[in-house]
């Protein structure tokens, strides 16, 4: 024989490709399990995290309301100031609204429901008067003047 010739040279798939063992089997099945379970844990993360946010942006609408009552009563029991006060609120409330309504003068305009609230010690007729009376949300402040003036009974609140 010849230097470089080889007699009976047979080459199959089987060569490049040997069969399975149970060992590999399980390590894929592994892999895919942990996969499986990475993109559950990824999933529960993303609906954690929304939640955190709608609660957060609920948490700054209650704080808005009862930091606005509590700036309406204090100057209730001045005998006559003017305030020019600054809320923050979410991004996803456009306004908010003032309405006569004797159960909830309070209103959040809004692509999504919001509830609203009652405020009291407000003069809301006077408000009021020329209809519904809304303050605009810019970069998630509400800026709006609360005044009293000697002699009035309630409080006014007015556009900045």
């Amino acid at each position: 024989m010849k230097r470089g010739q080889c007699k009976n040279l047979k080459i199959s798939t089987l060569d490049f490709f040997p069969k399975r063992k149970k060992a590999q089997m399980k390590l894929s099945f592994g892999m895919i399990f942990s996969i499986i379970l990475i993109i559950i844990f990824i999933a529960f993360a993303f609906y954690g995290i929304k939640n955190f946010l709608e609660f957060q942006d609920s948490v700054k609408i209650a704080q808005f309301v009862n930091g606005l009552q509590s700036d309406v009563d204090k100057m209730w029991q001045s005998s006559g100031s003017s305030n020019e006060v600054e809320y923050l609120l979410p991004s996803k409330i456009d306004a908010v609204c003032f309405e006569d309504d004797e159960y909830e003068n309070l209103r959040f305009r809004s692509k999504e429901f919001v509830g609203g609230g009652l405020i009291k010690h407000i003069n809301i007729t006077k408000i009021t008067e020329d209809g519904e009376f809304c303050v605009d949300n810019i970069n998630g402040k509400v800026k709006m003047i609360i005044e009293k003036n000697y002699g009035d009974a309630l409080v006014m609140i007015e556009k900045e």
